[in-house]
């Protein structure tokens, strides 16, 4: 029993050594397998961080090449604009120093042509100095031959000397003044022709004659007569006293002529007559009412006639005051010539001179329809009609320059702007144009005596005519008297005493005659 309790201890022990050395073994082997795995994630994690640098590393690469090309490129490109800069900079100092050159070689030929042009004047002067000692030797010698051959005294010889170089003086100046005035007239009246000229050709007007009278027509009634001068006159008288206009009644049948220097007053009337005339009823107190009814649609209607008139000119924006006053030129007239007409065909050839020019065509019309306002208050303000017109639209709130090329186009004042230049031009073609206006036999008469008579007022003047109906005067002068320098000086002189002393419209061409005829017969 003992040796199987033994046996079984032994067993057991050696079971129990047995299972200690498969623990310790097994303990081991798990120790080697876990050191192995241990290993194995060593190493594999060892290869995955060399992995890991590896892409890191290569990346860090990559960013580092890119950097260093953007690097790169913004040196480049910084670099690329300073060379360029420096380039633009030596392009800018090569040009200064081109210019500069240029400069000194103009400094240089300057400085040549000045020392030039130094020896040129110190050579004249030179001559100059010979010149007048000559000349003082010729004097002196002039001087003691006149003294020698005439026995004069010095003073004598010294004013008939004098005399000589006086005279000698003035043909040289009056051959200077003659090439200066050819030459300006060469020029001025080239481009003046061409502008009147295209003024001219693109206007064309008509024009109404009036006349102190006005004729109404009784339309074969002979009966009316009697009723228009009344019992003793009394209708006639009546009508009289309210027109201011004169009443004849003649033998010319169906016919009543009534007769007023005042063109308004004369229209009132005849407007009224022929509404009496219309009307059959003739008594003072009819006629009393007719009239003022008249008058009063005579003011109203000024205002609209002034505006019919601003607007064929293409004015606007005229005072209401204006227009009335304007509407008053319409029964005015100069030497026949209607003043509301002519006034719209001056403002026409106003806007035409002014478009050629090159100048402001609205303000020249509106000047050329206003230039001759004041004939319509040339009775009651005293003082030439431009002033008192120009005075007028002063008042009434035009602009200046308006306002002097009124007052300025027959030269009563100075011209601050060219407008009153302009009107005159205009004025004069709307006036002097054929047909335009129309002279009395006897101012036109006296007109040809005054041009005859300033023409033979000059000494060497043998025979002087007025030709072109007046608008010419020719004088023939004696050749022995007077020289073709002297001619032109005396044509200048006779245009200069004709603007002085006549008025008239348009210009008077003054011709000189000089000539030398030899005859001989044949026998």
């Amino acid at each position: 029993m003992y040796n199987l309790a033994v046996t079984e201890t032994l067993l057991l022990g050696l079971l129990a050594a047995v299972v200690i050395v498969a623990l310790v073994w097994i303990r081991k082997d798990q120790k080697r397998q876990i050191r192995r795995a241990l290993q194995n994630t060593e190493s594999s994690l060892k290869e995955h961080s060399r992995r890991e640098a590896e892409v890191l590393t290569r990346s860090a690469r990559m960013l580092t090449r890119e950097e260093t090309n953007r690097l790169r490129g913004e040196i480049e490109n910084a670099i690329g604009a300073e060379s360029e800069e420096i380039r633009e900079r030596e392009r800018r100092l090569e040009e200064r120093e081109s210019l500069l050159d240029r400069q000194l070689q103009s400094l240089l030929e300057n400085e040549k042509k000045i020392n030039q042009k130094q020896t040129s004047i110190n050579k004249l002067e030179s001559e100059l100095l010979l010149q007048n000692q000559k000349a003082e030797q010729l004097i002196q010698e002039h001087k003691k031959a006149l003294t020698e051959l005439t026995s004069l005294s010095q003073d004598e010889a010294k004013e008939r000397l004098l005399k000589i170089v006086g005279n000698e003086c003035k043909m040289e100046a009056s051959q200077i003044s003659k090439s200066i005035l050819n030459d300006a007239k060469d020029h001025a009246e080239e481009k003046a022709r061409r502008i009147i000229g295209l003024a001219i050709q693109r206007y064309a007007g008509e024009q109404t004659y009036e006349t102190t009278t006005a004729t109404i027509s009784l339309n074969g009634d002979e009966d009316i007569k009697g009723r228009i001068i009344g019992r003793e006159g009394r209708n006639v008288r009546a009508f009289e006293t309210a027109t201011g206009v004169t009443v004849l009644i003649d033998d010319t049948p169906n016919t009543v002529v009534l007769s007023g220097f005042d063109p308004i007053k004369r229209e009132i009337a005849r407007e009224s007559m022929s509404r009496l005339v219309k009307d059959g009823r003739i008594h003072p107190t009819r006629i009393e009412e007719v009239v003022s009814k008249v008058t009063e649609e005579s003011n109203y209607n000024l205002a609209n006639v002034g505006e019919e008139a601003a607007q064929k000119a293409r004015v606007n924006h005229l005072n209401q005051e204006v227009l009335k006053v304007l509407g008053q030129l319409r029964y005015r007239s100069s030497y026949s010539q209607n003043v509301l007409a002519h006034s719209v065909e001056v403002a026409h050839l106003m806007g035409l001179l002014a478009a050629e020019m090159g100048l402001d065509t609205a303000k020249a019309r509106r000047i050329g329809l206003l230039h001759d306002i004041g004939k319509a208050m040339s009775e009651e303000n005293d003082g030439p009609h431009a002033i008192v017109g120009a005075d007028f639209l002063k008042r009434h709130e035009e602009p200046d320059d308006v306002v002097n090329g009124v007052a300025s186009h027959h030269g009563e004042v100075s011209y601050d702007f060219i407008w009153g230049i302009l009107v005159s031009a205009a004025d004069a073609i709307s006036a002097s144009r054929p047909g335009a206006r129309s002279e009395t036999m006897t101012s036109y008469l006296q007109r040809f005596k005054n041009l005859e008579r300033i023409g033979t007022s000059f000494d060497g003047v043998d025979k002087c005519y007025a030709v072109q109906a007046g608008r010419e005067i020719r004088i023939i002068v004696n050749p022995k008297k007077t020289s073709d320098d002297d001619s032109h000086e005396l044509a200048r002189q006779v245009a200069r005493k004709i603007e002085d002393e006549l008025q008239y419209p348009g210009h008077i061409r003054v011709t000189i005659i000089r000539e030398n005829r030899f005859v001989e017969y044949a026998k």
